[in-house]
């Protein structure tokens, strides 16, 4: 019973690791106005967001324009450009020392 106790611990802790490392999960509920094989489109107050979705996607119930959904996602970089590389620092140099006497 003991083994079995830590066993089922050791899995829980892991588990929790495994989920921790990934990009934080959002969601957004609100109705759907327009859905493409790719892309489902809901009104989010006065804006309008287009969700990108794969076959992957898993859906649950009838979904249709019109239906408020709850959309669970996470925010994935697909390019990134670097505009500016910063300032490199310049090596210090050495200062003289004062001459003994």
């Amino acid at each position: 019973m003991k083994k079995m106790l830590i066993f089922a611990g050791a899995i829980i802790l892991f588990s929790s690791l495994v989920f921790a490392a990934g990009p934080k999960t959002y969601q957004v509920t609100d109705p759907v106005l327009e859905m493409k094989d790719d892309l489902i489109t809901v009104q989010k107050g006065s804006e309008k967001w287009e969700i990108a979705k794969d076959a992957a996607t898993k859906v649950t119930g009838d979904l249709k324009v019109g239906s408020k959904v709850t959309i669970e996602y996470t925010m994935k970089a697909a390019t990134i450009e670097v505009k500016d590389a910063g300032k490199k620092a310049e090596p210090k140099k050495a200062e003289p020392k004062p001459a003994k006497k």
